[in-house]
């Protein structure tokens, strides 16, 4: 089955990444970044090996986000990030075909222990199975 395994940050952690002190987040140095990425390759050379990898990648700091939505006249509204109601956000993704919810937790716990400067907020990494028909149909 596939899973989408999702990492959440905010605006005030892409600023902490990018060396800013920023809203009680502890500033990121070059070494804790070249370590969090050493640790995600790991992972990600490790998924592509055992064949469970379909996709991954992560994504921009919310301030560039970009919302569309249907006007009540039907014309789009758009708006730019961040979002005041929306603190954390999707900051990266992996679309992961596994064996069992069992084992996509266990990925999701490895990466869950990513390194991170002490004092950074913890953000729980996210599992959402990826409908493939079966599930909407329901039980027969």
């Amino acid at each position: 089955m596939k899973y989408l395994m999702m990492v959440q940050g905010s605006q005030a952690d892409y600023a902490a990444m990018s060396g800013e002190s920023s809203g009680g987040r502890p500033a990121w140095s070059k070494k804790d970044m070249q370590e969090m990425f050493a640790f995600m390759e790991s992972i990600n050379n490790d998924l592509a090996e055992s064949g469970e990898m379909v996709d991954a990648n992560g994504l921009v700091e919310p301030a560039r986000t970009r919302a569309v939505l249907a006007g009540p006249d039907g014309r789009p509204v758009i708006t730019d990030g961040p979002y005041g109601e929306t603190k954390e956000q999707i900051a990266g993704y992996w679309v992961l075909d596994c064996e069992s919810l069992e084992r996509v937790t266990e990925i999701a716990a490895r990466v869950a222990r990513c390194p991170q400067p002490e004092g950074t907020p913890v953000h729980p990494v996210l599992i959402r199975p990826i409908d493939d028909g079966e599930v909407a149909a329901g039980p027969e």
